[in-house]
């Protein structure tokens, strides 16, 4: 194979919308190149990782604060560029008021953003899930990804709803989405107002996924799970108005659909 042959890139989904993730995989096959490749969107570069022989993997996060059009994603690897482009597909996202009652209402403290901002930039080279995430409580969907919020008639500006929604009753088992190492535990009795009792799971690779609003954690920083173990309850701790479970998902920092890794899967 000659170098002009070597750099292979496959991206997907080939026509993403707004929340998606997008996997660049790079295939390398020059065995004397000792560096993995980089890809870079806009004027950010993503490291890539190694999911196999000669394969490599970048997964870029999109969301609905991101303007669709043409994404220009270029490849950089074994002395070659590739330059490809992508058409980012618009999607409409619907509006919802909360109200929230008196002490409900209150800015995040910065010891707790600063712990969950911290949690959803790990990145962790190794890669703990297999096949697609599961679905972590079996709770009607109430609160889909993206929406856009106003909070007691006051519009959350450049907020979207960062996560899925399901109604559990109290009590009823939140389960690990996949496998992971937990990086994250807060209780509102030590100053998680906003987001409750949490737990949040890193799967490797700037991947994590977080769960809101428990009643109760049966884990600890530092364990290992696996997909479909029981890590908590439902609750209604944090800024909640009811029983319920905030799921999200974290791809590079930033809060992406997590939906499509239920059905699809990155492997």
């Amino acid at each position: 194979m000659t170098p002009a042959q070597a750099l292979q890139v496959q991206i997907t989904p080939t026509a993403p919308q707004l929340g998606d993730t997008i996997s660049v995989v790079v295939r390398q096959d020059n065995l004397e190149v000792s560096s993995s490749p980089r890809v870079t969107l806009g004027q950010q570069t993503f490291d890539t990782y190694l999911i196999g022989p000669n394969r490599f993997r970048a997964l870029l996060p999109t969301t609905p604060l991101d303007k669709p059009g043409t994404l220009k994603i270029q490849v950089t690897g074994e002395g070659q560029v590739k330059n490809l482009a992508v058409q980012l597909r618009n999607r409409s996202f619907p509006t919802q008021s909360i109200w929230l009652p008196p002490g409900k209402d209150e800015d995040i403290s910065d010891a707790e953003f600063n712990r969950v901002d911290a949690f959803k930039r790990l990145v962790t080279p190794q890669k703990f899930w297999s096949g697609p995430f599961v679905r972590p409580n079996q709770g009607e969907i109430t609160t889909i990804y993206g929406i856009r919020r106003y909070y007691n008639g006051v519009f959350a500006k450049d907020y979207y709803h960062s996560g899925v929604d399901y109604a559990g009753a109290t009590g009823s088992p939140v389960v690990a989405a996949a496998a992971g190492r937990v990086a994250l535990v807060g209780r509102e009795a030590q100053g998680f107002k906003i987001n409750g009792n949490v737990v949040g799971v890193d799967h490797g690779q700037g991947v994590q996924t977080i769960y809101l609003h428990l009643s109760r954690i049966n884990v600890k920083e530092g364990d290992m799970v696996r997909a479909g173990q029981v890590i908590g309850a439902v609750g209604s701790s944090g800024a909640s108005t009811g029983p319920h479970l905030h799921w999200g998902l974290y791809v590079q920092g930033k809060a992406v659909d997590p939906v499509p890794w239920r059905y699809q899967g990155m492997e």
